[in-house]
């Protein structure tokens, strides 16, 4: 294998030559690329194929890596021919900027981050239509221009909104409807705003949303004419308008410690939800024209804390907590029957693309991980080779890589077999089986 072990053993490129590449860059998309949170419709689904369906035992191919990202938590996201993430540098949260080789472009600041309790940075960057969106553990959403970094706007939702800090930060990671930046800060009389995103100007406010926020990034779901804003706050499920910020519906549901950190998933008018500790997930069945839910099932086992849940195929999958003791589940979405359960890689985060699950367990090991009730179970696996502390980070997979992030180091495998071709189009890979 060959790797770069530090951004820092690698030449900066002269000024004249990032300027050169970013412009290029900018004008280049891929139908693989992975620009937000949990990928390109954000349900943790990449539509790449001709991926490997085994990897050595040592791995995949580590093709590159660094390790002075400073601290954090956040993924990383694939536009074009850049990549970011963010890291915790001094008291600021930093924007860090790579080419594929994993040659650093730049690095900017976004304001202070967290230092407080498990310190390091939480939001996962959103890219859209040339501009890179972050918010920071204390609330401020900032703008960057992707291609150079240079900051656009910034919004202070502690000062403008009444935000409620959190005991261990924000973490939202934005979503961006149409010409709106999506935010949950949490005031008393400012649950959700929509800015404007290309000037950060506030377009509507939902003042009927009163709870603190809940450690959750929020869902785009279509439903009865309408796009539907679904999120967690510190207590309850909430589906808003995302036209006008009409609150339609508030579903409660208590978590520990307050932390309803899985993003909702949904697929055909049922949304999937859980959170960790024990508490469970709950199926819920939202109605026709997406003003009410009906809740129709609860199940025990799959209580994930903060890793995720994927839906694929008419079945929920991901890593439990406290109930089944860090095995993977495998739901019937319409039932809540268990139709499956493995170790896989112990309690973590998952991925999927092209018939696998990609998981990255909190006791760093990657897993590759049949997607089916049928052989639900583990195929190949690795340690993690870089970086410290916990192993939180959601994987990675764009344009046939695999993108790690371990606190202040990032690695880049190669996940290609032979038949590998770039992505054109999203697949149809969801009907119910």
């Amino acid at each position: 294998m060959t790797h770069r072990t530090s951004a820092l053993h690698v030449p900066l490129l002269r000024p004249v030559l990032i300027a050169t590449f970013v412009i290029a860059a900018g004008a280049t998309t891929f139908a693989g690329d992975w620009p937000q949170f949990r990928g390109p419709a954000r349900d943790g689904k990449s539509p790449e194929k001709g991926l490997l369906d085994q990897w050595p035992a040592e791995g995949p191919t580590l093709l590159w890596a660094v390790e002075d990202l400073g601290h954090g938590f956040g993924s990383v996201v694939v536009s074009g021919k850049m990549l970011y993430t963010t890291g915790l540098k001094g008291k600021d949260g930093h924007v860090f900027a790579y080419d594929l080789d994993g040659n650093p472009l730049w690095d900017k600041p976004y304001g202070p981050d967290w230092s407080g309790s498990r310190d390091g940075t939480r939001a996962t960057p959103t890219i859209d239509d040339g501009r890179l969106y972050v918010l920071s553990a204390h609330g401020r959403v900032a703008c960057l221009d992707a291609i150079t970094g240079d900051e656009q706007w910034g919004v202070d939702t502690q000062k403008k909104f009444g935000a409620r800090v959190l005991n261990w930060g924000m973490v939202e990671s934005l979503l961006i409807v149409g010409d709106k930046v999506i935010c949950t800060p949490g005031g008393k009389k400012a649950g959700m705003v929509a800015l404007d995103k290309k000037t950060g100007e506030t377009v509507w406010v939902c003042r009927e949303l009163t709870d603190k926020s809940g450690y959750c990034s929020p869902i785009l779901i279509e439903r009865g004419g309408r796009q539907l804003i679904v999120t967690f706050t510190a207590a309850a499920l909430v589906g808003v308008d995302a036209a006008n910020g009409e609150l339609l519906w508030r579903h409660p549901r208590k978590a520990s410690y307050d932390i309803e950190a899985v993003s909702p998933v949904y697929e055909n008018g049922r949304i999937y939800v859980t959170s960790g500790y024990g508490v469970g997930g709950d199926m819920l069945e939202l109605a026709k024209d997406g003003k009410s839910v009906t809740a129709k099932w609860h199940d025990d086992k799959l209580d994930c804390q903060i890793g995720g849940v994927i839906l694929h195929k008419g079945h929920v999958y991901g890593a439990s907590d406290k109930s089944s003791g860090g095995d993977w589940i495998c739901l019937n979405l319409k039932t809540g029957e268990v139709a499956a359960e493995t170790r896989a890689v112990g309690k973590g985060s998952i991925t999927y693309a092209d018939g696998m699950f990609y998981g990255y367990g909190e006791n760093g090991q990657i897993g590759l991980i049949k997607a089916s009730p049928k052989d639900f179970g583990l195929v190949s696996s690795f340690k993690v080779p870089k970086g410290k502390r916990q192993n939180w980070a959601h994987p990675t997979v764009a344009n046939g890589r695999l993108y790690i992030r371990h606190g202040s180091a990032l690695m880049a495998f190669d996940i290609r077999s032979k038949s590998w071709k770039p992505a054109t189009t999203r697949p149809a890979d969801d009907a119910t089986e």
